[in-house]
Protein backbone atom coordinates (compact mmCIF):
# COMPACT_ATOMS: atom_id res chain seq x y z
CA UNK A 1 0.00 0.00 0.00
CA UNK A 2 1.77 3.45 -0.87
CA UNK A 3 2.56 5.72 1.21
CA UNK A 4 0.15 8.43 2.47
CA UNK A 5 1.73 11.71 1.69
CA UNK A 6 1.75 14.21 5.00
CA UNK A 7 2.53 17.52 2.89
CA UNK A 8 1.28 19.41 -0.29
CA UNK A 9 2.44 22.42 -2.25
CA UNK A 10 0.58 25.60 -3.67
CA UNK A 11 1.47 28.18 -6.15
CA UNK A 12 -0.82 31.39 -8.11
CA UNK A 13 -1.74 29.13 -10.33
CA UNK A 14 -1.74 25.47 -9.03
CA UNK A 15 -1.36 23.26 -6.30
CA UNK A 16 -0.31 19.70 -5.27
CA UNK A 17 -2.58 17.34 -3.14
CA UNK A 18 -1.13 15.31 -0.46
CA UNK A 19 -1.98 12.10 -2.88
CA UNK A 20 0.60 13.66 -5.32
CA UNK A 21 -2.99 14.88 -7.64
CA UNK A 22 -1.50 17.94 -9.50
CA UNK A 23 -4.12 20.83 -10.38
CA UNK A 24 -3.71 23.99 -12.27
CA UNK A 25 -6.46 26.77 -11.29
CA UNK A 26 -8.78 28.48 -14.60
CA UNK A 27 -11.56 30.70 -14.22
CA UNK A 28 -14.03 27.59 -14.64
CA UNK A 29 -12.25 26.25 -11.29
CA UNK A 30 -9.29 23.68 -10.51
CA UNK A 31 -8.35 21.06 -13.22
CA UNK A 32 -6.15 17.78 -12.67
CA UNK A 33 -2.88 18.22 -15.33
CA UNK A 34 -1.16 14.77 -14.24
CA UNK A 35 0.21 13.55 -10.54
CA UNK A 36 3.58 13.24 -9.09
CA UNK A 37 4.27 9.73 -6.80
CA UNK A 38 8.17 10.77 -6.70
CA UNK A 39 10.37 13.59 -4.73
CA UNK A 40 8.57 16.95 -2.94
CA UNK A 41 5.74 18.66 -4.16
CA UNK A 42 7.60 21.76 -4.98
CA UNK A 43 9.47 19.71 -7.65
CA UNK A 44 6.16 18.72 -9.05
CA UNK A 45 5.01 22.45 -9.31
CA UNK A 46 8.35 23.10 -10.74
CA UNK A 47 7.92 20.76 -13.38
CA UNK A 48 4.46 21.34 -14.46
CA UNK A 49 5.54 24.43 -14.34
CA UNK A 50 8.47 24.08 -17.28
CA UNK A 51 5.71 22.55 -19.63
CA UNK A 52 3.81 25.54 -19.13
CA UNK A 53 6.90 27.37 -19.83
CA UNK A 54 7.73 25.37 -23.29
CA UNK A 55 4.03 25.94 -24.31
CA UNK A 56 4.81 29.71 -23.69
CA UNK A 57 7.72 29.66 -25.51
CA UNK A 58 6.05 28.42 -28.63
CA UNK A 59 3.44 30.76 -28.34
CA UNK A 60 6.41 33.78 -28.68
CA UNK A 61 7.99 32.08 -31.17
CA UNK A 62 4.91 31.97 -33.38
CA UNK A 63 3.89 35.33 -32.83
CA UNK A 64 7.42 36.61 -33.70
CA UNK A 65 7.42 34.88 -36.90
CA UNK A 66 3.59 36.28 -37.87
CA UNK A 67 5.73 39.74 -36.93
CA UNK A 68 9.04 39.34 -38.43
CA UNK A 69 8.47 36.81 -41.50
CA UNK A 70 6.23 36.74 -44.26
CA UNK A 71 4.08 33.73 -43.21
CA UNK A 72 1.11 32.77 -44.58
CA UNK A 73 -1.77 33.65 -42.95
CA UNK A 74 -3.38 30.00 -43.84
CA UNK A 75 -0.17 28.19 -42.10
CA UNK A 76 -0.29 30.54 -39.37
CA UNK A 77 -3.62 29.64 -38.29
CA UNK A 78 -3.18 26.04 -38.14
CA UNK A 79 -0.23 26.73 -36.03
CA UNK A 80 -2.81 28.90 -33.90
CA UNK A 81 -5.22 26.75 -34.09
CA UNK A 82 -2.90 23.03 -33.23
CA UNK A 83 -1.92 25.82 -29.62
CA UNK A 84 -5.23 26.74 -28.67
CA UNK A 85 -5.78 22.99 -28.36
CA UNK A 86 -2.62 22.25 -26.76
CA UNK A 87 -3.48 24.95 -24.27
CA UNK A 88 -7.07 23.76 -23.67
CA UNK A 89 -6.03 20.30 -22.75
CA UNK A 90 -2.59 21.63 -21.79
CA UNK A 91 -0.88 18.84 -18.78
CA UNK A 92 1.19 22.02 -17.45
CA UNK A 93 0.78 24.70 -14.49
CA UNK A 94 0.75 27.90 -15.40
CA UNK A 95 -1.89 31.39 -16.29
CA UNK A 96 -3.58 29.69 -19.30
CA UNK A 97 -5.76 32.25 -19.94
CA UNK A 98 -2.93 34.51 -20.64
CA UNK A 99 -1.36 31.98 -23.14
CA UNK A 100 -4.95 31.89 -24.38
CA UNK A 101 -5.62 35.74 -24.75
CA UNK A 102 -2.26 35.78 -26.59
CA UNK A 103 -3.32 33.24 -29.24
CA UNK A 104 -7.17 35.70 -29.71
CA UNK A 105 -4.77 39.00 -30.16
CA UNK A 106 -2.61 36.63 -32.94
CA UNK A 107 -5.54 35.64 -34.37
CA UNK A 108 -6.49 38.95 -35.14
CA UNK A 109 -3.36 40.19 -35.95
CA UNK A 110 -3.51 37.01 -38.50
CA UNK A 111 -6.54 37.96 -39.75
CA UNK A 112 -5.27 41.33 -40.52
CA UNK A 113 -2.73 40.17 -42.07
CA UNK A 114 -4.96 37.68 -44.06
CA UNK A 115 -6.81 40.87 -45.48
CA UNK A 116 -3.61 42.51 -46.46
CA UNK A 117 -2.89 39.50 -48.43
CA UNK A 118 -5.60 39.87 -49.85
CA UNK A 119 -5.63 43.13 -50.95
CA UNK A 120 -1.65 42.32 -52.14
CA UNK A 121 -3.27 39.24 -54.11
CA UNK A 122 -6.19 41.50 -55.57
CA UNK A 123 -3.37 43.91 -56.84
CA UNK A 124 -1.33 42.27 -58.27
CA UNK A 125 -4.15 40.07 -60.53
CA UNK A 126 -4.96 43.76 -61.47
CA UNK A 127 -1.46 44.49 -62.30
CA UNK A 128 -0.80 40.68 -64.33
CA UNK A 129 -4.50 41.52 -66.38
CA UNK A 130 -3.29 44.90 -67.58
CA UNK A 131 -0.01 43.58 -68.16
CA UNK A 132 -1.61 41.01 -70.16
CA UNK A 133 -4.08 42.68 -71.79
CA UNK A 134 -1.06 45.29 -73.17
CA UNK A 135 0.66 41.73 -74.03
CA UNK A 136 -2.02 40.86 -76.00
CA UNK A 137 -2.26 44.61 -77.74
CA UNK A 138 0.79 44.49 -78.93
CA UNK A 139 0.69 40.76 -80.53
CA UNK A 140 -2.40 42.07 -82.07
CA UNK A 141 -0.86 44.90 -83.58
CA UNK A 142 2.42 42.65 -84.76
CA UNK A 143 -0.19 40.32 -86.14
CA UNK A 144 -1.98 42.58 -88.04
CA UNK A 145 0.69 45.54 -89.03
CA UNK A 146 4.49 44.21 -88.62
CA UNK A 147 6.12 43.73 -92.38
CA UNK A 148 9.54 43.40 -90.88
CA UNK A 149 8.98 39.35 -90.01
CA UNK A 150 12.28 38.68 -87.93
CA UNK A 151 11.50 41.35 -85.72
CA UNK A 152 7.53 40.88 -85.56
CA UNK A 153 8.34 36.69 -84.63
CA UNK A 154 11.12 37.22 -82.33
CA UNK A 155 9.23 39.96 -80.56
CA UNK A 156 6.00 37.80 -80.14
CA UNK A 157 8.37 34.94 -78.72
CA UNK A 158 9.17 37.51 -76.09
CA UNK A 159 5.82 38.14 -75.04
CA UNK A 160 5.00 34.65 -74.78
CA UNK A 161 8.12 34.65 -72.31
CA UNK A 162 6.46 37.99 -70.36
CA UNK A 163 3.21 36.57 -70.26
CA UNK A 164 4.63 33.09 -68.59
CA UNK A 165 6.63 35.39 -66.06
CA UNK A 166 3.22 37.71 -64.89
CA UNK A 167 0.94 36.65 -62.41
CA UNK A 168 -1.89 34.27 -63.36
CA UNK A 169 -5.45 35.76 -62.72
CA UNK A 170 -8.54 34.59 -62.67
CA UNK A 171 -9.14 31.34 -65.27
CA UNK A 172 -12.20 32.67 -67.31
CA UNK A 173 -9.85 36.32 -68.30
CA UNK A 174 -6.56 34.42 -68.27
CA UNK A 175 -7.73 31.58 -70.71
CA UNK A 176 -9.58 34.56 -72.82
CA UNK A 177 -6.17 37.15 -73.05
CA UNK A 178 -4.41 33.40 -74.07
CA UNK A 179 -6.75 32.64 -76.77
CA UNK A 180 -6.20 36.19 -78.38
CA UNK A 181 -2.21 35.88 -77.86
CA UNK A 182 -2.38 32.55 -79.41
CA UNK A 183 -5.52 33.74 -81.95
CA UNK A 184 -2.44 36.51 -82.83
CA UNK A 185 0.53 34.77 -83.41
CA UNK A 186 -1.36 32.32 -85.81
CA UNK A 187 -2.43 35.64 -87.54
CA UNK A 188 1.21 36.63 -87.95
CA UNK A 189 2.48 33.03 -88.98
CA UNK A 190 -0.35 33.09 -91.87
CA UNK A 191 0.54 36.21 -92.92
CA UNK A 192 3.83 36.22 -93.49
CA UNK A 193 3.74 32.80 -95.24
CA UNK A 194 1.27 34.38 -97.32
CA UNK A 195 4.42 37.13 -97.76
CA UNK A 196 6.72 34.51 -98.72
CA UNK A 197 4.48 32.59 -101.29
CA UNK A 198 3.89 35.95 -103.24
CA UNK A 199 7.49 37.35 -102.63
CA UNK A 200 8.93 34.33 -104.15
CA UNK A 201 6.45 34.94 -107.46
CA UNK A 202 8.07 38.37 -107.16
CA UNK A 203 11.65 37.48 -107.16
CA UNK A 204 10.84 34.44 -109.97
CA UNK A 205 9.47 37.89 -112.29
CA UNK A 206 12.25 40.14 -110.68
CA UNK A 207 14.78 37.50 -112.08
CA UNK A 208 13.30 36.80 -115.57
CA UNK A 209 13.44 41.04 -116.01
CA UNK A 210 16.77 41.06 -114.72
CA UNK A 211 17.86 38.39 -117.36
CA UNK A 212 16.56 40.47 -120.14
CA UNK A 213 18.55 43.67 -118.73
CA UNK A 214 21.54 41.76 -118.50
CA UNK A 215 21.61 40.48 -122.07
CA UNK A 216 20.67 43.86 -123.17
CA UNK A 217 23.74 45.57 -121.21
CA UNK A 218 26.51 42.53 -122.19
CA UNK A 219 24.72 43.32 -126.36
CA UNK A 220 26.36 47.03 -126.18
CA UNK A 221 29.50 46.31 -124.51
CA UNK A 222 31.33 47.12 -128.01
CA UNK A 223 29.29 50.31 -128.77
CA UNK A 224 31.67 52.88 -129.78
CA UNK A 225 28.72 55.32 -129.72
CA UNK A 226 30.22 56.85 -126.57
CA UNK A 227 26.82 59.32 -125.41
CA UNK A 228 24.34 57.27 -126.86
CA UNK A 229 25.32 54.09 -125.60
CA UNK A 230 26.20 55.71 -121.81
CA UNK A 231 22.87 56.93 -121.82
CA UNK A 232 21.02 53.49 -122.50
CA UNK A 233 23.63 52.23 -119.81
CA UNK A 234 21.94 54.19 -117.24
CA UNK A 235 18.42 53.67 -118.57
CA UNK A 236 19.28 50.11 -117.58
CA UNK A 237 20.30 51.25 -114.21
CA UNK A 238 17.08 52.60 -113.64
CA UNK A 239 15.34 49.94 -115.08
CA UNK A 240 17.34 47.36 -113.17
CA UNK A 241 16.28 48.84 -109.47
CA UNK A 242 12.53 49.09 -110.20
CA UNK A 243 12.76 45.50 -111.23
CA UNK A 244 12.58 44.36 -107.50
CA UNK A 245 15.26 42.31 -106.15
CA UNK A 246 15.91 38.08 -107.44
CA UNK A 247 16.74 35.41 -104.72
CA UNK A 248 20.01 36.23 -103.09
CA UNK A 249 21.76 33.53 -105.75
CA UNK A 250 20.71 34.48 -108.86
CA UNK A 251 20.89 38.14 -107.54
CA UNK A 252 24.58 37.96 -107.34
CA UNK A 253 25.09 36.15 -110.43
CA UNK A 254 22.90 38.48 -112.38
CA UNK A 255 24.61 41.48 -110.53
CA UNK A 256 27.85 40.11 -111.82
CA UNK A 257 26.96 39.63 -115.50
CA UNK A 258 25.07 43.60 -115.27
CA UNK A 259 28.04 45.08 -113.97
CA UNK A 260 30.93 43.26 -116.14
CA UNK A 261 28.89 44.62 -119.21
CA UNK A 262 29.43 48.13 -117.90
CA UNK A 263 32.29 48.01 -116.48
CA UNK A 264 33.40 47.04 -120.06
CA UNK A 265 31.49 49.33 -121.84
CA UNK A 266 33.21 52.10 -119.75
CA UNK A 267 36.58 51.23 -119.48
CA UNK A 268 36.58 51.57 -122.91
CA UNK A 269 34.90 54.54 -123.22
CA UNK A 270 37.84 55.70 -120.63
CA UNK A 271 40.48 54.71 -122.70
CA UNK A 272 39.39 56.70 -125.92
CA UNK A 273 38.46 59.78 -123.93
CA UNK A 274 42.02 59.76 -122.55
CA UNK A 275 43.54 59.43 -126.15
CA UNK A 276 41.05 62.19 -126.96
CA UNK A 277 41.95 64.12 -124.39
CA UNK A 278 45.78 63.85 -124.94
CA UNK A 279 44.50 65.36 -128.54
CA UNK A 280 42.14 67.96 -126.91
CA UNK A 281 45.31 69.18 -124.56
CA UNK A 282 47.28 69.91 -128.18
CA UNK A 283 43.79 72.22 -129.11
CA UNK A 284 43.65 73.98 -125.62
CA UNK A 285 47.70 75.31 -125.80
CA UNK A 286 46.84 76.34 -129.61
CA UNK A 287 43.69 78.00 -128.30
CA UNK A 288 46.04 79.84 -125.35
CA UNK A 289 48.03 81.12 -127.86
CA UNK A 290 45.23 82.33 -129.58
CA UNK A 291 43.86 84.12 -126.61
CA UNK A 292 46.80 85.99 -125.97
CA UNK A 293 46.79 87.64 -129.84
CA UNK A 294 42.53 88.16 -128.83
CA UNK A 295 43.41 90.17 -125.64
CA UNK A 296 45.89 92.75 -126.93
CA UNK A 297 42.84 94.31 -128.77
CA UNK A 298 41.81 95.66 -125.23
CA UNK A 299 41.10 98.60 -124.81
CA UNK A 300 39.77 99.05 -128.37
CA UNK A 301 41.08 101.73 -130.14
CA UNK A 302 40.04 101.19 -133.88
CA UNK A 303 36.44 99.72 -133.07
CA UNK A 304 36.29 98.61 -137.03
CA UNK A 305 39.86 97.18 -136.96
CA UNK A 306 39.18 95.28 -133.63
CA UNK A 307 36.41 93.45 -135.28
CA UNK A 308 37.99 92.97 -138.45
CA UNK A 309 40.82 91.07 -136.49
CA UNK A 310 38.63 89.76 -134.21
CA UNK A 311 36.37 88.06 -136.82
CA UNK A 312 39.88 85.90 -137.74
CA UNK A 313 40.62 85.13 -134.44
CA UNK A 314 37.02 83.69 -134.41
CA UNK A 315 37.84 81.51 -137.52
CA UNK A 316 41.23 80.22 -136.50
CA UNK A 317 39.44 79.35 -132.41
CA UNK A 318 36.66 77.13 -134.78
CA UNK A 319 39.47 75.71 -136.70
CA UNK A 320 41.69 74.90 -133.88
CA UNK A 321 39.12 72.26 -132.54
CA UNK A 322 38.21 71.13 -128.97
CA UNK A 323 39.71 71.11 -125.58
CA UNK A 324 39.18 69.09 -122.35
CA UNK A 325 36.13 69.72 -120.57
CA UNK A 326 37.43 70.71 -118.17
CA UNK A 327 39.08 73.72 -119.45
CA UNK A 328 36.17 74.78 -121.94
CA UNK A 329 34.53 77.06 -119.22
CA UNK A 330 37.91 78.60 -118.66
CA UNK A 331 38.93 79.17 -121.94
CA UNK A 332 35.61 80.11 -123.92
CA UNK A 333 34.71 82.60 -121.01
CA UNK A 334 38.54 84.82 -121.76
CA UNK A 335 37.48 84.68 -125.12
CA UNK A 336 33.72 85.60 -124.44
CA UNK A 337 35.16 88.48 -122.85
CA UNK A 338 36.66 89.74 -125.52
CA UNK A 339 34.05 89.46 -127.92
CA UNK A 340 31.39 91.50 -125.17
CA UNK A 341 34.21 94.54 -124.92
CA UNK A 342 34.31 94.84 -128.43
CA UNK A 343 30.74 94.27 -128.97
CA UNK A 344 30.33 97.21 -126.56
CA UNK A 345 32.80 99.03 -128.19
CA UNK A 346 30.87 99.14 -131.57
CA UNK A 347 27.70 99.79 -130.01
CA UNK A 348 28.89 102.95 -128.07
CA UNK A 349 30.39 103.91 -131.22
CA UNK A 350 27.50 103.37 -133.09
CA UNK A 351 25.34 105.69 -130.35
CA UNK A 352 27.80 108.42 -131.29
CA UNK A 353 28.08 108.33 -134.80
CA UNK A 354 23.90 107.82 -135.49
CA UNK A 355 22.29 110.75 -136.87
CA UNK A 356 19.26 110.21 -135.80
CA UNK A 357 20.16 110.31 -132.17
CA UNK A 358 22.23 113.22 -132.68
CA UNK A 359 19.22 114.82 -134.32
CA UNK A 360 16.84 114.12 -131.15
CA UNK A 361 20.02 115.23 -128.82
CA UNK A 362 20.07 118.86 -131.11
CA UNK A 363 16.48 119.19 -130.55
CA UNK A 364 16.27 118.11 -126.69
CA UNK A 365 18.85 120.92 -126.36
CA UNK A 366 17.52 123.97 -128.26
CA UNK A 367 13.99 122.94 -126.78
CA UNK A 368 15.49 123.03 -123.55
CA UNK A 369 17.44 126.47 -123.77
CA UNK A 370 13.85 127.84 -125.49
CA UNK A 371 12.29 126.97 -122.08
CA UNK A 372 14.85 128.76 -120.20
CA UNK A 373 14.45 131.77 -121.90
CA UNK A 374 10.89 131.96 -121.10
CA UNK A 375 10.91 131.13 -117.65
CA UNK A 376 13.67 134.04 -117.12
CA UNK A 377 11.10 136.39 -118.54
CA UNK A 378 8.62 135.30 -116.63
CA UNK A 379 10.49 135.39 -113.51
CA UNK A 380 11.70 139.29 -114.26
CA UNK A 381 7.83 139.88 -114.87
CA UNK A 382 6.81 138.15 -111.32
CA UNK A 383 10.21 140.17 -109.59
CA UNK A 384 8.89 143.57 -110.81
CA UNK A 385 5.23 143.41 -110.22
CA UNK A 386 6.41 141.52 -106.73
CA UNK A 387 4.06 138.77 -106.82
CA UNK A 388 6.26 136.38 -104.95
CA UNK A 389 4.50 133.25 -105.60
CA UNK A 390 4.75 133.22 -109.25
CA UNK A 391 8.39 134.11 -108.18
CA UNK A 392 9.29 130.53 -106.35
CA UNK A 393 7.36 129.08 -108.88
CA UNK A 394 9.47 130.11 -111.95
CA UNK A 395 12.96 129.88 -109.93
CA UNK A 396 12.33 126.25 -109.26
CA UNK A 397 11.03 125.49 -113.24
CA UNK A 398 14.08 127.10 -114.08
CA UNK A 399 16.19 124.94 -111.41
CA UNK A 400 14.89 121.91 -113.32
CA UNK A 401 14.99 123.07 -116.72
CA UNK A 402 18.83 124.15 -116.44
CA UNK A 403 19.47 120.42 -114.98
CA UNK A 404 17.88 118.87 -117.66
CA UNK A 405 19.92 121.41 -120.31
CA UNK A 406 23.59 120.53 -118.80
CA UNK A 407 22.46 116.65 -118.92
CA UNK A 408 21.11 117.25 -122.30
CA UNK A 409 24.91 118.92 -123.51
CA UNK A 410 26.81 115.97 -121.98
CA UNK A 411 24.78 113.44 -124.49
CA UNK A 412 24.96 115.95 -127.40
CA UNK A 413 28.62 116.18 -126.77
CA UNK A 414 29.16 112.65 -126.93
CA UNK A 415 28.25 112.81 -130.64
CA UNK A 416 31.12 115.28 -131.55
Amino acid sequence: MREARVSSATDPWGRVDEEGTVYVKTTDGERVVGSWQAGAPEEALAYFKRKYDALATEIGLLEQRVRTTDLQPSQAQQSIQRLREAVTDAHCVGDLEALVKRLEVLTEAVGKRREQVKAQREHARHEAREIKERIVGEAERIAAEETHWKNGGERLRQLVEEWKAAERIDRPTETALWKRLSAARNAFTKRRKVYFATLDDQREEARKEKERLVTEAESMTGSTDWSETAAAYRDLMRRWKLAGRAARDAEEDLWSRFKGAQDTFFSARSAAFAERDAEFRVHADEKEKILAEAERLLPVKDVRQARQQLRQIQERWEAAGMVPRDQRDRLEGRLRKIEETIRGAEESEWRRTNPEARARAEATVAQLRNSIEQLEKRLDKARAAGRDRDVRDAEEALEARRAWLEEAERTLAEFS
